[in-house]
């Protein structure tokens, strides 16, 4: 069931049980009226009919003009007129009009009777002259209940109808109208693809819920554009990357194969092959851990480090890949309580990224000095790797964390396009954050920030 009709069907329900509720409330509250005023019109009567028969002559002709002329002749009025002697018991009497005797009983002690036989309503009162006392009981037919009351419910039926079939109706239209909206959406979304990715929902200026599910969902589409856009470019690269030493392997064995060659040829071909399948397998690694790193890192192990050792670290393998490098650590900034330097994380994965990262400034910088400095604030700690090479063009820094993107000034220098991808990987499983500013021909910046891993009860080392 569409949500539209769901709504438009609850609404009715609602709006129906609230008409019925109200339409039974009217009646009974005019039932009730209808017969307190009967039975009052009645007593009125019965007063009369008893002053009628036993006031003087004058004073009932009085009261009989006076009935005559104000109160209306009700359908089968009657009036009876019974003394009260000591020891009756009215059983006769109440036989006749077909009333209880309790009746009669209740009007002896002083009291109002009332009492309905179907249609026909009696009203019973004690009337005391000078000489004795008398029950004097007036009936008629209530006219009211038999016919007014009959009208009221076929009113308040028809109203309920009515009212039943306008607010269904005005429950539909309304229902659509309030989804509408979501409808269009659902008609856009539909002719979005992965051909036209590019497709945005129609926003307006107005601030409601409707527009923001827009906006969200466009938020949305511009992520997974982006995505789709970076895999592209990513299974490009990467069949380039794969393919070329590839390539090299098959047409170096079949050169050697083409035709005997002697010892020496078959040793060069070989240590080709050799060296393209090692470079195909530092791409094969690369790409694994690249992989790996693009988890949540919920399953590594972490533990406190201190970020002055990491760099220590770091510097120790850069001296043995690159006897040649010029990497000056500068620790100048780093303040006397040594807890200030902790951070928590997974050694290995940090210094992979510290490395990649400090490796490149030495390479890109043709082994010109390259200072890592470290630094601390209240909640951080920062490690800033600054190098003078030969940085990368403004328009391209956006691509940078693209795997296998390498900035066009860099086709001479050996690499994958791998390092920087895998550093911002790292960071993000350590809640920390890479930023990375450049200048063409000038140099290139990368701070690293990591949250400050608060320490109770360590030992210092």
């Amino acid at each position: 069931m569409k949500p539209e009709t769901r709504i438009a069907i609850v609404y009715f329900a609602v709006t129906l049980a609230f008409m019925v509720v109200l339409s039974m409330a009217v009646y009974y509250l005019v039932t009730r009226y209808t017969f307190t005023d009967f039975y009052r019109r009645l007593e009125t009567r019965a007063m009369l009919a008893a002053r009628i028969t036993l006031e003087n002559e004058s004073s009932s002709s009085a009261y009989r003009e006076i009935r005559e002329q104000i109160l209306e002749k009700l359908p089968q009025e009657k009036d009876y007129l019974y003394a009260i002697e000591p020891g009756k018991t009215f059983v006769e009497e109440s036989r006749e009009l077909n009333l209880p005797v309790s009746f009669f009983n209740n009007i002896v002690n002083g009291n109002v009777s009332e009492y309905q036989n179907d249609k026909v309503f009696f009203v019973g009162v004690k009337y005391t002259d000078e000489a004795k006392s008398f029950i004097s009981i007036a009936s008629a037919e209530n006219y009211y209940y038999s016919n007014h009351l009959a009208t009221l419910k076929r009113i308040l039926l028809v109203a309920v109808v009515f009212v039943s079939v306008l607010v269904l109706s005005a429950s539909i239209v309304f229902s659509r109208y309030v989804f509408y909206p979501v409808s269009q959406i659902t008609a856009q979304v539909k002719e979005i693809g992965t051909q036209n990715l590019h497709l945005r929902l129609n926003t307006t200026s107005q601030n409601d819920a409707i527009n923001e599910l827009k906006n969200t969902f466009n938020n949305m589409l511009d992520r997974l554009e982006t995505s789709f856009a970076t895999q592209n470019i990513f299974i490009s690269n990467a069949s380039h990357e794969l393919s070329t030493p590839l390539t090299v392997i098959i047409g170096e064995a079949e050169v050697a194969l083409s035709k005997e060659r002697t010892s020496t040829e078959y040793q060069e071909a070989l240590t080709s092959i050799l060296n393209e399948a090692e470079r195909l397998e530092r791409i094969t690694k690369s790409l694994l851990f690249l992989a790996q790193t693009g988890f949540d890192g919920k399953k590594q192990k972490m533990e406190i480090l201190r970020a002055d050792q990491l760099l220590w670290d770091v510097k120790e393998t850069i001296d043995r890949l690159n006897p040649k490098n010029k990497v000056f650590i500068d620790l100048s900034l780093i303040p006397d309580n040594p807890l200030k330097l902790k951070i928590r994380g997974n050694a290995q994965l940090l210094h992979l990224a510290v490395s990649n990262i400090v490796n490149n400034a030495c390479k890109y910088s043709s082994n010109q000095p390259v200072q890592v400095s470290l630094a601390t604030t209240n909640n951080q700690v920062i490690i800033v790797i600054k190098d003078n090479g030969i940085g990368i063009p403004e328009a391209e820094l956006d691509y940078i964390y693209d795997p296998f993107f390498r900035a066009s000034n860099t086709k001479n220098f050996e690499g994958y396009g791998i390092g920087l991808p895998l550093a911002r990987n790292i960071m993000r499983q350590h809640l920390g954050e890479i930023l990375v500013t450049s200048i063409h021909g000038q140099g290139t910046t990368v701070r690293l920030t990591f949250p400050l891993e608060i320490v109770t009860g360590y030992s210092i080392s």
